[in-house]
């Protein structure tokens, strides 16, 4: 399906989920480049796991708990708010002992923002608190976008400048058109946008060679013309065509082209996240090294 390009969709206020350890200040910093686009309001979220305050239930325990850990969190959250204030922005807060996905759906509807950003936690998969599966079900149940932080501790992948060179990954679905949308925002930030599709090994099994180059040269066609949309808005992009599987070959042209980060659809079909979309956003957002903005389609109602 080609992809026309709408309104734009502005990122004014940011929703930015952190338990700290995994998404701190140096996180909420490298996103500030946004202001340069239409952010103006950051509101902070920090969800205590119930386990923290239920490890030990002897007297007076629990509650004790709670109130030292709130009270941390509101430290912390005071001095970035500082810095912000500075900078004349707004900001927000909620500290909650409760459940993430919940947590994050309830400040959403209150608060409705432009962007959700969350952590992915380095500890074993029993113990991740921004696991997988939280972010498909935070996809599957929201239609605000999710940037999945990352921080590369060993190979120093997150560059400072997060959206220096996104890359894009599209498959021509109808979310497509709120990704271009939704691109458009960050017009004053990006750097260089670089765009792929990736063509099915299926449609590839032609003895002909005249035939596989004519899929490429189709691709490359459609490539072309969303690249010179955004063109038109003032975003340098460029085009790429591979093929093979769509998960690889996402991580191989992310790690080819040094992306800051990797942007893809997702919608949602008969309340579970579509297969091709879907399962790829997820696994890449859940294994891959780089950060992921994840861009849900509408909803069915």
């Amino acid at each position: 399906m080609d992809i026309e390009i709408g309104e734009t969709m502005e990122i004014r206020k940011l929703l930015f989920v952190t338990k700290f350890e995994d998404l701190c200040y140096d996180a909420l910093n490298s996103l500030l480049a946004l202001r340069n686009a239409a952010l103006e309001h950051v509101i902070f979220l920090n969800v205590i796991e119930r386990e923290k305050v239920a490890m030990k239930r002897g007297s007076g325990y629990l509650k004790e708990e709670e109130v030292k850990l709130k009270e941390t969190a509101n430290i912390r959250f005071i001095d970035w708010a500082e810095n912000l204030f500075e900078m004349g922005m707004e900001v927000g807060a909620y500290i909650e002992v409760s459940t993430l996905i919940p947590e994050i759906l309830k400040v959403v509807k209150r608060e409705s923002p432009d962007l959700i950003v969350i952590g992915h936690s380095h500890k074993g998969a029993m113990k991740q608190l921004y696991a997988g599966s939280d972010v498909s079900e935070l996809i599957r149940r929201t239609e605000v976008p999710v940037l999945v932080f990352k921080h590369m501790r060993e190979d120093n992948i997150v560059p400072e400048k997060l959206f220096e060179r996104p890359l894009l990954a599209t498959n021509w679905s109808d979310t497509g058109k709120k990704m271009v949308e939704y691109i458009k925002g960050f017009k004053n930030v990006i750097g260089e946008l670089h765009i792929m599709h990736v063509v099915k090994e299926s449609t590839l099994k032609s003895p002909s060679a005249h035939d596989v180059q004519k899929v490429r040269k189709a691709e490359r066609k459609r490539l072309d013309a969303l690249c010179d949309e955004f063109e038109s808005m003032g975003i340098n992009a460029r085009p790429h065509v591979y093929a093979g599987d769509p998960q690889k070959e996402i991580e191989k042209a992310a790690k080819e082209y040094q992306a800051s980060m990797i942007i893809l659809g997702s919608s949602d079909k008969a309340a579970i996240l579509e297969r091709w979309v879907g399962s790829i956003s997820k696994n890449i957002a859940d294994k891959s090294a780089f950060p992921c903005l994840l861009i849900p389609g509408k909803k069915n109602s």
